[in-house]
């Protein structure tokens, strides 16, 4: 497949979830910061088309979006945002990128358990590290019922090992979900989520 016919193929995709509104983690976790912090930085870890990136910019955050797909990134930019939007969109895998000094939300949505265990565990160790006081994650983590579970190269935890991460955080969300579905590839899925909001004290 020519880098053509791959950007096509991603905006085939991404056209398909256009006009998706931002997801519950991320609307919770900016209502629990209230009004936004005065050069509130946030990071969006595989952002896709920014439909989570979008609503941090309406509100005056700033915005770091990393996707390792460069059409994600091309089809974010040519979303009508916000007059004065700060976005620094970065191409890059997205357990690679380190946490920002001052990042205050890393927002994750369906995306960070999309890598081997080994880079999940060593993404979510730079999450708590990097989060000051008052810090905020919010996305979702596979669970081992969910129907991708043999594919390799996804991270997968049992209810008790989601918690054992997130000792010592507070948990403003933890909901687990189990449903059938289709993606938005089309394909039929059965999904085992857990939606998190955690702050760190």
């Amino acid at each position: 497949m020519t880098e053509n016919e791959q950007s096509a193929g991603w905006a085939a995709y991404y056209d398909k979830l256009r006009d998706r509104p931002p997801r519950k983690t991320l609307l919770a976790a900016l209502d629990a910061f209230g009004v936004t912090p005065p050069g509130a930085l946030a990071l969006d870890l595989g952002c896709g088309d920014g439909r989570d990136a979008t609503e941090l910019l309406r509100r005056g955050w700033r915005v770091v979006a990393v996707d390792a797909e460069p059409e994600a990134l091309r089809q974010l930019q040519a979303r009508p945002l916000p007059p004065n939007s700060d976005v620094t969109p970065v191409v890059a895998r997205f357990e690679e990128v380190p946490i920002p000094l001052g990042t205050l939300l890393v927002n994750s949505s369906f995306a960070m358990p999309l890598c081997e265990p080994q880079a999940f565990h060593a993404l979510w160790d730079r999450i708590r590290e990097g989060l000051p006081s008052g810090g905020r994650f919010s996305g979702q983590w596979y669970g081992p019922r969910d129907s991708w579970v043999d594919r390799p190269g996804i991270t997968f935890l049992r209810r008790e090992e989601a918690l054992a991460l997130l000792e010592g955080l507070e948990l403003e969300m933890f909901e687990e979900e189990e449903a059938d579905g289709v993606t938005p590839r089309g394909k039929s899925k059965h999904w085992h989520i857990f939606h998190i909001v955690a702050r760190k004290p």
